[in-house]
């Protein structure tokens, strides 16, 4: 256990790009959650050998690939037992469900102390804060992610806005699936950056609406 230290999870490559080129949180020990657990199967075992297989698939990459880009840069997290983690993620569904599942792994892992949540803007910049702790975040996890369904308790609110998101984007009558039906005639090209310009708050990327799209107009 290492006496005092804090630990800063990012969501994703960008912003820990950003952070290091603007010297944000400088000398403070930072690491990426590369990932969109918002898409795609997932698995309860999280981080095991039968979670990386699963997200590799959703991903279409080597189980090899998935863990150099997305369990490698987690080893902080795993191995060196911090006593204190923050964490800094947009307020979309995207980020707002990796947040859940890293504060699912936390909860099944027993870290019992506060956790600070910084919700960051489009350039990065903080500007809600929330302090939890993880305890009952593994059950909120398999509820949402294994069974679907909407828990009684979800706190702080970014969350459960990204939960309701999460729980309904892929419906037939969800707006975003109702705009890709509207515009059938539209490229695949144009229709994602129309998604991309029109659906701010799923934070999905354009591969994930590329294949949401492709998904759709091949039934």
């Amino acid at each position: 256990m290492i006496k005092d230290s804090t630990l800063h999870i990012l969501n994703g490559q960008a912003m820990y790009d950003f952070f290091n080129r603007t010297n944000f949180l400088q000398g403070e020990m930072m690491i990426p959650f590369n990932e969109a657990m918002c898409f795609g199967d997932t698995s309860d075992e999280l981080f095991t050998c039968e979670f990386v297989e699963k997200r590799a698939k959703v991903h279409h990459v080597s189980p090899e690939q998935y863990t150099e880009i997305t369990i490698n840069p987690l080893q902080p997290l795993f191995t060196k037992g911090f006593t204190h983690i923050e964490l800094w993620f947009d307020e979309d569904m995207f980020c707002q469900i990796n947040i859940l599942t890293i504060l699912a792994w936390l909860d099944k892992n027993g870290h019992s102390k506060p956790i600070d949540i910084h919700i960051v803007g489009e350039k990065f910049e903080p500007f809600e804060k929330y302090t939890l702790t993880a305890t009952g975040y593994y059950d909120v996890f398999i509820q949402v992610m294994m069974h679907k369904t909407l828990p009684e308790w979800i706190y702080p609110a970014p969350i459960k806005k990204g939960v309701e998101l999460y729980l309904t984007y892929l419906h037939e009558d969800s707006n975003l699936m109702l705009y890709i039906k509207k515009h059938q005639n539209m490229s695949e090209k144009e229709l994602v950056y129309a998604l991309l310009e029109n659906f701010k708050g799923y934070g999905l990327g354009d591969v994930q609406y590329l294949e949401i799209i492709r998904e759709k107009r091949s039934k």
